[in-house]
């Protein structure tokens, strides 16, 4: 386990230079200058040039590009264009945000969605059954902002019980929350469902009905473990795109998380802080990625980590 983990740490360099590369290249073509954009449209030729020239983007694109590089080893990653602050230290500051927001979410899909899909599994062709699978597509198709205002309109402006935007204590949390997870609970309940109907139909499943055991023993203790192998990948994989930052739903409720902050980055052209988000957003995609490999084995003892 121990040289698997170090064998992925490892692969993960490449990946992640890669994606500095990439996002490196395409700010490149965005419109705009960054130097004009900081000296201002009434600044003098020579004002631009010499801001130019302190920020590096005089140089030849692979000189800026190793150059970065280099900083990011060092745990430098550049002053933002927009606020003159580290990018770093910007990144810290929204990223709890985020993560509370992730957390509180993944937690709304996990059990929502795998008490759904059992339900669903154990009730096949049912009225239960039916109307899961329906609450589930609804919850797919339906887009997060659409829900999002939904939400704010019949329960922050109509009852007044939670705020409509912003962001500080537990009643700020609910709403996102359950905008962000009710589409993952969607996926989950209908990959549970699918996984269970596989596993209850084994043999094994068979005989420990015949033994007498409870139906809630069997699904629970037997049938529940040796399905959640393809669960744990859509949830690994959800919550890497919620630690990611969750770009409109932080914009409909106004909440300073990392998704917003690289947003207004792209609008400002802020390429540190669009580079420094990325990747912090990159590192963490990866890391939980290497968490559900490693969930894998406990619950499976026969994979066998490559």
């Amino acid at each position: 386990m121990f040289v698997y983990i170090i064998r992925r740490l490892l692969q993960m360099i490449p990946v992640l230079l890669g994606v500095i590369l990439v996002v490196f290249l395409i700010m490149q073509l965005v419109p705009g200058d960054p130097a004009v954009l900081l000296a201002g449209e009434g600044a003098s030729a020579e004002t631009v040039e010499r801001i130019r020239h302190q920020l590096g983007l005089d140089q030849p694109l692979f000189m800026q590009y190793f150059q970065y590089v280099i900083d990011v080893v060092r745990g430098d990653f550049g002053i933002s264009l927009r606020s003159n602050l580290p990018v770093f230290n910007e990144i810290m500051i929204r990223l709890p945000i985020t993560i509370e927001l992730a957390v509180a979410s993944i937690f709304i899909t996990i059990v929502l969605g795998m008490l759904a899909g059992i339900i669903s599994a154990t009730k096949q062709y049912t009225a239960s059954d039916i109307t899961i699978m329906i609450i589930a597509l609804l919850g797919v198709s339906l887009p997060s902002f659409c829900l999002g205002l939904s939400l704010i309109y019949f329960f922050s402006v109509k009852m007044h019980l939670f705020p409509v935007a912003g962001w500080g204590t537990w009643k700020h949390v609910v709403l996102p929350a359950i905008t962000l997870g009710a589409s993952g609970a969607a996926i989950v309940a209908r990959m549970t469902r699918s996984t269970m109907l596989d596993v209850i139909r084994q043999d094994y499943i068979r005989t420990a009905k015949a033994k007498g055991l409870k139906l809630r023993v069997i699904i629970y203790k037997h049938a529940l473990k040796n399905a959640l192998i393809p669960v744990i990948t859509v949830v690994g994989l959800q919550f890497g795109v919620l630690l990611g930052g969750t770009v409109l739903v932080e914009s409909v409720f106004a909440i300073n998380g990392l998704g917003r902050l690289i947003v207004d980055a792209i609008r400002m052209r802020d390429l540190p802080m669009v580079q420094g988000g990325v990747l912090i957003a990159s590192i963490i995609f990866v890391m939980v990625n290497l968490a559900v490999d490693v969930l894998y084995r406990n619950f499976n003892k026969r994979i066998e980590l490559d």
